[in-house]
């Protein structure tokens, strides 16, 4: 091998110097596991800083929404009260006490003042109050709604479709007396609808006039019943008069635009419909196209409306409402609501500051991610580069060397892996070496010994007589044998053993090996004697060649093993049988000198005494069927049963074929045995003998 090396050509060996110094070099930062993982974890940071982000501006956001909803909310109520006192007063005189009222229950700054920004009302507690905004919240205005307050508003009325606010009726308000009368008239008629059975109550609008109000019932079920009503629905004297001078107004506004004027009923309907009042609002002007069909008033001819007339007498009717209401209710004033610092509805600014400090507040989460990420990716990769080294120096040809294992993480657990594959890949390495040392020291010794005799022969020193062609004879079948016994082991390595099952009986088959080894055992001075098993004789499904093959490397093994006046003994039985299966406790092991090879792990004892050694373990299953070579030989030490299997060993170290075959003959058996789908181990006491063990499933084994 070294002159191999030193022969190698040059180019070759600077071609293999040059991709190993390639592939000690460090791998590019980009293409790294650590890059990788730094990239990795600057995204997920940079991912988590931008979604911390958001969520904190999300909800800052909806916090900041949630609380201008409370404040728009508070500042409609406030609204709508001012709006309520400029109905129902025409100037703004006394405000003061519930513009304060109003401040204290919000906590906030309320002020009032003329268009022209003249102070109507303050409630600001400083000496000199801070100055109001340039915008004001809103315009109170009862005859001009704000339709967004006024619906925010929990208080409010609602508005009517001219946008005057329904507390404002002017004229239409109702004396006392008037009120009474109708008062005693709305309870009479919704006593009578309870006694029917109809939920009413009475409810009194901002005029004075009281109406019915039916409670979870259908208007029209109070058609079927008794109760009047037509002195509730009819106009009082004060309603009249205020009527007629809002048809007037109306009339004159029509005729200035060209067209007749109309008659407006006490709910301000025109034409010959009727509409059902609304709860808790004031009559106001409504299109033909949204009222229900009633009787005309008149005995006139019916009046047809178009879309274009409906629109100018709703206008008219609007203007008319607000010239008559003009002298009843509060001038426009406008309103301020804030603090008393003079701010007004709170927002979220996001300074300069609070901008820096949120930078800084990412930067420093970014820098903590990058840091950490460095430091667990460095002792990440220091032992991935302990590992890379040692693969390198074994792919070299240079001694096996471990990495150090430390924790018991993914990496530690491969560079256990690792330390593990090495050392067996340095026990094949030096079984591979011994068995090469042992194949040629086995093919040396009988080519040698007909090499010596056929130059004894030809240099005259001996005879060609039989008994020199039987020597020749004797050594080339030695030879023959160990060249067949390792293409059979070759053959059971690469899985291509041929095997022909067919039923075999177990009985016969160990008489016909027993008959075969008998002139050995005699010449051994060995007793070889086959045992009946009770009951029915057990049958496997077994290529009967090989299997016979097994049986005499055991048997040829004991006897060769066992003194003068010893006794080599074979037994069959199913897998629950047999008193030495029945024992027990024992570990395997063997007496032959012969063996296989392998990783010797064992199989359980048949016997139940000694020592370990074999290729089977555990108990049989009930269907297996057992074959025993028991001898009375000296035993094997407990420390060489894990090898008995291993090619090429012998008991006997000087290596001597007298008491010593080839050294494969119990290997073969274990991958014959195997090859059937059996085990095959061995017990052994030392000076009191051996039991060899084959088990096969009683089932056929797969070809």
């Amino acid at each position: 091998m070294r002159k191999g090396r030193e022969a190698e050509p040059h180019g070759v060996r600077k071609g293999r110097e040059a991709g190993r110094a390639r592939s000690r070099s460090r791998v590019p930062l980009r293409r790294s596991l650590l890059g990788r993982l730094l990239g990795v974890s600057a995204l997920v940071a940079a991912c988590s800083v931008a979604a911390t982000a958001w969520l904190a501006v999300q909800t800052t956001s909806g916090a900041i929404r949630q609380e201008q909803g409370r404040n728009l909310t508070a500042d409609a109520r406030i609204y709508d009260t001012l709006l309520g006192y400029a109905a129902r007063n025409p100037t703004w005189n006394g405000v003061d006490a519930t513009v304060r009222k109003l401040a204290e229950e919000s906590g906030r700054r309320i002020a009032l003042t003329t268009q022209s920004r003249q102070p109507l009302a303050d409630s600001a507690t400083a000496e000199v109050p801070p100055p109001l905004p340039p915008q004001a919240s809103a315009v109170v205005d009862p005859l001009s709604v704000d339709a967004v307050l006024a619906a925010r508003s929990t208080e409010g009325q609602g508005t009517a479709a001219d946008r005057i606010d329904p507390r404002a009726v002017g004229p239409f308000l109702l004396p006392a007396a008037e009120r009474t009368e109708l008062r005693q008239l709305a309870e009479r008629h919704a006593a009578c609808l309870n006694r029917s059975g109809i939920a009413a109550d009475v409810v009194v609008g901002p005029s004075g006039r009281p109406r019915i109000q039916m409670v979870g019932s259908v208007p029209e079920r109070a058609l079927s019943t008794k109760c009047e009503s037509i002195g509730l629905n009819a106009p009082t004297r004060t309603e009249r008069k205020a009527l007629d001078a809002l048809n007037g107004l109306a009339d004159a506004c029509l005729k200035r635009q060209g067209r007749e004027g109309v008659r407006l009923d006490q709910n301000l309907f025109w034409g010959e419909d009727i509409a059902v009042t609304r709860p808790g609002q004031l009559p106001y002007p409504v299109p033909s196209d949204a009222r229900a069909a009633r009787p005309a008033p008149v005995a006139e001819a019916p009046r047809e409306f178009t879309g274009e007339d409906d629109r100018a007498i709703a206008s008219c009717v609007g203007t008319a409402r607000s010239e008559q209401l003009g002298s009843y209710v509060a001038s426009p004033a406008l309103l301020f609501i804030g603090d008393e610092g003079g701010a007004t509805v709170p927002g979220f600014d996001l300074s300069p500051a609070n901008t820096a400090k949120i930078a800084g507040a990412a930067a420093l989460v970014l820098a903590l991610t990058v840091g950490a990420s460095v430091l667990a990716g460095a002792r990440l990769v220091r032992p991935l580069h302990a590992l890379t080294g040692a693969a390198q120096r074994m792919r070299d040809g240079e001694a096996s060397a471990s990495v150090p294992v430390s924790g018991d993480d993914e990496i530690a657990r491969l560079a256990a892996a690792f330390n593990d594959m090495s050392a067996h890949r340095a026990r094949l390495e030096e079984q591979r070496r011994a068995m090469v040392s042992d194949v040629a020291h086995e093919l040396r010794t009988p080519l040698s010994n007909i090499r010596g005799w056929l130059e004894a022969a030809q240099d005259g020193l001996a005879d060609p007589d039989p008994a020199f062609v039987s020597s020749l004879l004797e050594e080339a079948v030695q030879l023959q044998h160990i060249i067949d016994d390792l293409q059979d082991l070759a053959a059971a390595d690469a899985g291509v053993l041929r095997l022909h099952p067919e039923p075999v009986r177990v009985g016969e088959l160990l008489g016909q090996v027993a008959a075969a080894h008998q002139a050995r055992a005699d010449t051994a001075e060995v007793t070889l004697r086959v045992e009946a098993a009770d009951g029915r004789m057990p049958e496997v499904a077994a290529d009967p060649v090989r299997l016979r093959q097994a049986v005499g490397n055991l048997v040829s093994n004991a006897v060769r093993h066992t003194p003068p006046g010893g006794t080599v003994t074979l037994r069959a039985y199913g897998g629950g049988g047999g008193a030495d299966a029945r024992s027990g406790d024992g570990s395997e092991g063997g007496s032959g000198s012969d063996s296989g090879a392998g990783d010797g792990s064992g199989s359980d004892s048949p016997t139940g005494h000694g020592s370990e050694g074999g290729s089977g373990a555990g108990s049989p299953p009930g269907g297996d069927v057992v074959i025993e070579v028991a001898d009375t030989g000296t035993g094997i030490p407990a420390e060489d049963l894990p090898y008995v299997f291993d090619r090429f060993w012998r008991a006997e170290k000087s290596r001597s074929r007298r008491t010593g075959g080839s050294g494969l003959g119990l290997a073969i058996v274990r991958k014959l045995a195997e090859a059937h789908g059996g085990t095959a181990g061995a017990t052994s006491t030392e000076g009191e003998g051996s039991v060899f063990v084959i088990r096969l499933p009683g089932r056929a084994p797969t070809p």
